[in-house]
């Protein structure tokens, strides 16, 4: 251990004072010299040279405890340089390479992080959004006593919720495109539908539910005669049914409106 300890620190002494030698570094086949350098470079926060000589050493190394240590840490160093993508690769490939390894258990966790920091706005494809979750559902199963569990749940229904805001604005296309090439009111109705059933306790519940009511009542405005009537008894159940969940609603003069336009057609 002593040897080891002043191996490190001659190393650090030789990078901190001569930072134009890492081209020689990277040309030597002293790889412990290699792996104490990395080491270093990481503890100062050159991520970017650090990874470069962890992913010579993995292969090198393959089989000892410091290639263990160095798949990690270059992880971290491609998580530290925020390329998160290849970071959470890196984890991943730790995780199947060393199922029981010493930095399992943060290799998930840093994983589905990764990913979570890499999830695109709302509006835009949400296949990020899906692998993230999943990775940090992956970390709570295999750690469930994790001191990480909360920070990992925390992710998840905040990516839940950014999924059901995507639900969300594509219901609301549907409804604000209207009749405009085909029946999209009803498409509005199926896909605020399936959020709710999909996230029922999502805080945009009201806003779904009120998707619904008003594409309800205008399918029953633009139906065919004889489904009228039946359609707009419909919009009424949906009605009674918004009023029931949300009686202290914001939207109150909207829904009782459409209540009562709906009440004179059917009493005609």
């Amino acid at each position: 251990m002593k040897k080891n300890l002043i191996a490190s620190l001659f190393v650090s002494a030789f990078l901190l004072s001569s930072c134009g030698q890492y081209s020689k570094l990277l040309k030597s086949t002293d790889y412990e010299y290699k792996y104490e350098a990395a080491k270093t470079y990481f503890a100062k926060g050159s991520y970017g040279r650090a990874a470069t000589l962890l992913n010579e050493l993995i292969t090198l190394l393959k089989g000892t405890d410091k290639a263990e240590e160095s798949l990690y840490m270059l992880g971290m160093c491609y998580y530290n340089e925020k390329d998160y993508q290849t970071a959470a690769q890196t984890f991943i490939q730790y995780y199947n390479v060393y199922p029981r390894g010493l930095y399992t258990e943060l290799a998930r966790f840093n994983a589905g992080k990764a990913l979570y920091l890499d999830t695109p706005e709302a509006r835009l494809d949400q296949s990020g959004t899906y692998s993230a979750i999943q990775e940090l559902q992956l970390f709570l199963e295999y750690f469930p006593q994790s001191t990480r569990k909360e920070e990992a749940q925390k992710m998840i229904f905040e990516m839940q919720d950014k999924l059901v805001y995507k639900e969300y604005l594509s219901a609301k296309l549907y409804y604000n495109m209207g009749n405009y090439r085909g029946n999209n009111y009803q498409s509005c109705v199926v896909t605020a539908q399936n959020a709710l059933k999909d996230y029922p306790y999502t805080n945009l519940r009201e806003e779904l539910s009120l998707l619904i009511l008003k594409a309800k009542y205008e399918l029953a405005v633009y139906s065919v005669e004889e489904k009228k009537l039946e359609r707009y008894r419909e919009a009424v159940d949906e009605y009674y049914a918004f009023k029931n969940e949300f009686p202290e609603t914001k939207n109150l003069k909207e829904v009782e409106n459409i209540f009562e336009a709906c009440q004179k057609v059917l009493k005609d």
